[in-house]
């Protein structure tokens, strides 16, 4: 079967053609120099059919529940009439590539709803706990029509700060009953958040969840910067059960309101894109450095030298950087 072209992939796209869109997540998260060029020109193609949907991050520490979280509230949205689309991004050997992949049979509900569309993604050792073209993959979703884009990440490392780069709104899954819940709050985390929900709520965890909720509410309410037109939110819900997801939905509802009108929401995406033509120049500039025939030799040999403590780290960096300019 021969591949698709550019344009066919465009069209099945915006006809809502899973295969289509399938095989286009494909091509803009391929990683070969041969596909670089398609892969531009199917997001170039896409891009003005995309950016009206809500962008919402989602993250946590493993075992919060994020993927029972998720698979409850997109399904809670589809039952309201949306169309939900999920870019999961599962933990990948560092060694290999490989990744489980299981989000994707987490979700039981969504994966095969037809106005749902799941997308596990291997991290591939990214930093950041995303996969490295999920804004890639969250503009091709867009196009197919899908108005409520879930983007779950790993939940360490940067990923907080990852997410933050690509959504709108930024929603951390909690857990009570922990010990003390102030010893696992980042300062950045907190800083980042725009709503923080204590997942799991339910049965005999019910009142530690109401506890931890308000421990959490004074520490945001300490971190909240005067010039901010948004006040974080802090609630209880239950992903299992099903609880709490409706007053989730009014609080992202009311964030883009304020955020909209103090013109935030648009800066917020214009900031976006600039970061986003950062990471792929970042990306770029270190396969130059890795391929290019008279540079290589260069870089092995300082590489060699600053791992043996004969060279600090800078020079051998401003070395490099010389020789890529001459």
């Amino acid at each position: 079967m021969s591949r698709p072209t550019v344009h066919q992939l465009v069209t099945g796209v915006r006809a809502g053609d899973r295969a289509a869109l399938g095989r286009a997540i494909t091509l803009v998260e391929s990683r070969s120099e041969r596909h670089a060029e398609d892969a531009g020109a199917l997001l170039e193609a896409l891009l003005p059919h995309s950016g009206q949907a809500w962008r919402i991050g989602v993250t946590g520490v493993p075992g919060v529940g994020k993927s029972t979280f998720i698979d409850a509230f997109g399904g809670w949205l589809v039952d309201r009439g949306h169309r939900v689309a999920v870019l999961a991004v599962d933990p990948s050997s560092q060694r290999t590539g490989g990744s489980i992949l299981g989000d994707k049979t987490r979700m039981q509900r969504l994966s095969v709803d037809p106005a749902a569309f799941v997308r596990p993604s291997p991290a591939g050792g990214t930093l950041g706990g995303v996969a490295s073209h999920t804004r890639e993959a969250l503009i091709v979703v867009e196009a197919a029509g899908y108005d409520v884009v879930l983007v779950e990440t790993v939940g360490v490392g940067q990923s907080e700060l990852a997410v933050a780069d690509m959504t709108d709104f930024f929603l951390v899954l909690m857990l009570a009953g922990a010990g003390d819940e102030l010893q696992g709050i980042k300062r950045g985390l907190m800083e980042l958040a725009d709503l923080l929900a204590v997942n799991k709520a339910d049965g005999d965890n019910a009142l530690p969840a109401r506890k931890a909720a308000a421990t959490y509410r004074s520490a945001l309410h300490l971190l909240h910067h005067a010039d901010d037109p948004w006040t974080p939110r802090v609630q209880t819900c239950s992903g299992l059960q099903g609880e709490g997801l409706e007053e989730i939905w009014q609080a992202i509802e009311e964030h883009r309101r304020v955020m909209t009108e103090a013109g935030r929401f648009e800066t917020r995406r214009r900031r976006q894109r600039v970061h986003w033509l950062w990471d792929r120049l970042d990306e770029g500039l270190r396969r130059v450095l890795l391929q290019d025939a008279a540079i290589r030799p260069l870089l092995d040999g300082l590489t060699a030298q600053v791992e043996a403590g004969l060279l600090p780290a800078p020079e051998a960096a401003r070395r490099v950087l010389q020789a890529l300019r001459r």
